[in-house]
């Protein structure tokens, strides 16, 4: 029992490790989104379907969202890993801006592997509302955490869901999304 609390800590303190060197590099990258056809804040009275989403740790389930193109959808998400993650209804030009903003929030110590300090978070967000990750199109679950987004797809064109966590994208925790 001991040997795999002690081997627990070590893979959380090495993801630590990595994501800090992972978020230095993509901290220094910005873009800017031309295509901005994403959707829109849904409401409940309009809500279709209901998917519920489970976020491990790097992948969704399910990772494949068909979708019907003006349909309003509730997701249900859970993050059933260890590590923190990200559930985020973009295009890649808007993960890619959002990057390194997540990369700021590890930085501050705000975004650790396996917590959120929300109390950091607010009093950031304060001097820089990115800090805050209050988007409506994204929620940051800790591992046992649950949201709800309601998603109007809308107007939205080339999306996909994806974990922009530092090295989280780039090792694939990205959904794709088919809009008809």
């Amino acid at each position: 029992m001991t040997h795999c609390l002690f081997k627990k800590k070590f893979i959380i303190t090495v993801m630590k490790k990595i994501i800090f060197i992972i978020s230095f590099f993509i901290s220094t990258v910005s873009f800017a989104d031309q295509n901005m056809k994403i959707g829109s804040k849904g409401n409940i009275n309009d809500v279709s379907r209901v998917i519920k989403v489970k976020m491990f740790d790097n992948y969704y389930e399910p990772n494949y969202f068909n979708i019907k193109a003006g349909e309003t959808i509730k997701f249900e998400v859970e993050n059933v890993g260890e590590l923190v993650h990200e559930f985020n209804i973009a295009n890649k030009m808007m993960h890619m801006k959002h990057q390194p903003e997540m990369a700021k929030m590890v930085e501050n110590e705000i975004l650790l592997a396996d917590s959120i300090d929300k109390e950091k978070m607010k009093k950031m967000a304060k001097m820089d509302k990115a800090m805050g990750h209050s988007h409506s199109n994204s929620v940051l679950l800790a591992p046992k955490e649950k949201e709800d987004i309601i998603w109007k797809f809308d107007n939205a064109v080339n999306i996909e869901i994806a974990c922009n966590v530092p090295g989280h994208y780039q090792v694939g925790m990205i959904a794709k999304v088919d809009i008809n």
